[in-house]
C-alpha cells in the first residue's frame, strides 16, 4: 500500500526523488553511493535540474501548463509576483542536464512572453522551410566536426589560397 500524494509538493518531492508511486517501500531500501551522490547533486547543483528551492517555490506559487517533447516542463505563477514588471514569471524545470538550448522556440517564446498562450493552448505555426528543433550539441559526441579536424579521422581538405606553415630557417 503506498503513501496518498496529498499536495501538489509532496507530488514534486516523488517526482523529484524517483520514488515512484510507492515512496516508503523505494526509501525504506539501504541507499547507495550513487542514490546519496543523486540527492546531493539534486540540493546543491542547478545545472542537474531544478534545486529544492525552486521546486519549493514552484510547488506553492505556481501551477503546470505543459510539456514539451525533451520531457521539459513549463509551470506559470498562478498570480503576478511583485517586482515582476506586472508580468506572470514562468518557469521551465530541464529534464536531465540545464541547457537553455533544449528549449524549443514555441516554449521559448513563451517563456519570454512573445506569446501569451502557452503551446499546448495555441500550438505553434512551423512553417514548411523550418528544420526540427536540436539543442546546441557542442560539447557532446554527436557535435559537428568537419573533415580533418583533431577529432575526426581524415584530410582537410585543401583551400583556395591554402596556408603554408611556418618553418624557421
Amino acid at each position: 500500500m503506498g503513501v496518498p500524494a496529498r499536495n501538489a509538493a509532496y507530488r514534486a518531492f516523488l517526482r523529484w526523488t524517483g520514488a515512484g508511486p510507492d515512496p516508503i517501500v523505494r526509501l525504506a531500501r539501504p541507499w547507495g553511493v550513487r542514490e546519496f551522490k543523486s540527492v546531493l547533486k539534486r540540493i546543491f547543483t542547478w545545472w542537474n535540474g531544478a534545486t529544492l528551492g525552486v521546486l519549493n517555490i514552484i510547488a506553492k506559487r505556481a501551477r503546470f501548463v505543459g510539456e514539451d517533447e525533451f520531457g521539459n516542463r513549463y509551470y506559470e505563477a498562478k498570480r503576478v509576483i511583485d517586482g515582476d514588471a506586472g508580468r506572470v514569471r514562468r518557469w521551465v524545470t530541464y529534464q536531465g542536464y540545464a541547457e537553455a538550448s533544449k528549449v524549443p522556440p514555441d516554449w521559448h517564446g513563451w517563456l519570454h512572453h512573445t506569446f501569451k498562450a502557452p503551446p499546448t493552448v495555441e500550438p505553434f505555426k512551423i512553417k514548411a522551410w523550418e528544420k526540427p528543433h536540436r539543442p546546441n550539441l557542442t560539447g557532446t559526441p554527436d557535435a559537428w566536426r568537419p573533415q580533418g579536424s583533431i577529432l575526426k579521422s581524415g584530410e582537410r581538405p585543401s583551400a583556395t589560397g591554402d596556408y603554408l606553415p611556418w618553418r624557421p630557417d
